[in-house]
């Protein structure tokens, strides 16, 4: 995913869209270039009206008779700790769904890693996760998406580790049974941030009525006929409506941003429109 052209015109376009207001605890650890609130000096600056007063060093003014404020290293996350959903669901509909998903992947570490971080992508198949650091992130391109088990079974069963204070970006589709309530709270536990990414097909998203079918459960195997008729796509629509409802409800109760992305449209169409009108990137 290193050398994919998209990808590569995406990070020197945008930038992360780091929140002002974790969901829990400080954003982290790494010093940025700018001033703000972190713990470590950086230098005395003469006192400007509108300063804050909490930062006046009274022991510089007994000195010198001036009053001087105390500037601090700015603070961003180093820890982005991006959740890849790589169940058999996310190949459905041909490639864009798959692709789409590797390249934000991609992306999001790669964006974390110009800020001098230590980002992880975890992939999310069966049995405990292998992570992959910025070396490995060529490897992601032949990553294989063949997992069976639910991202809210795996983390029932205590098979996904969670990183305390981290930038936690998830990325499915969510279409697999689970209390979205319960989901987000246990996503958003300890996590510095929560964006959860819920990527589908056009038609995942939009389908049209097609008659009589025969439909393959693509992890399971199992095979039911049905009449994709009118009737029935006004049904899925509502549940799927209900779903996101759902998600996008308990993602702001803990301060969380949900997205939802076409894969058909394509990488670049997605960063410029969808990711930065939620706040996910910005424009650098």
């Amino acid at each position: 995913m290193l050398n994919d052209p998209e990808v590569q015109r995406a990070v020197d376009t945008f930038q992360l869209g780091l929140p002002r207001m974790p969901a829990a605890g400080r954003t982290g650890e790494l010093l940025g270039r700018g001033t703000g609130s972190s713990l470590e000096f950086q230098e005395y600056r003469e006192y400007i009206p509108g300063d804050d007063i909490r930062h006046l060093d009274w022991g510089a003014y007994a000195r010198s008779d001036a009053l001087m404020v105390r500037l601090y290293r700015e603070e961003i996350s180093p820890r982005t700790e991006i959740l890849l959903d790589a169940s058999l669901s996310m190949t459905s509909g041909g490639q864009n769904k798959e692709r789409v998903t590797r390249q934000l992947a991609a992306l999001f570490a790669m964006l974390s890693g110009r800020l001098g971080g230590r980002p992880l992508v975890v992939p999310l198949q069966d049995g405990a996760p292998q992570p992959l650091g910025l070396e490995s992130l060529p490897n992601l391109a032949q990553l294989p998406f063949v997992g069976r088990t639910p991202l809210a079974e795996l983390l029932a069963n205590g098979q996904v580790s969670l990183k305390r204070q981290a930038i936690r970006i998830v990325i499915s589709d969510f279409l697999f049974p689970h209390d979205p309530a319960a989901l987000v709270r246990r996503l958003a536990t300890e996590a510095s941030a929560l964006w959860m990414i819920q990527v589908l097909t056009a038609w995942e998203s939009n389908p049209s009525a097609a008659g009589g079918r025969r439909l393959i459960d693509i992890e399971t195997g199992l095979e039911s006929d049905i009449v994709v008729d009118r009737r029935g796509v006004e049904s899925y629509l509502t549940r799927l409506k209900a779903l996101q409802e759902e998600l996008l409800r308990n993602c702001r109760r803990v301060h969380a941003t949900f997205a939802t992305l076409v894969a058909d449209r394509g990488l670049p169409t997605l960063c410029r429109d969808e990711l930065c009108a939620c706040g996910l990137l910005r424009v650098a």
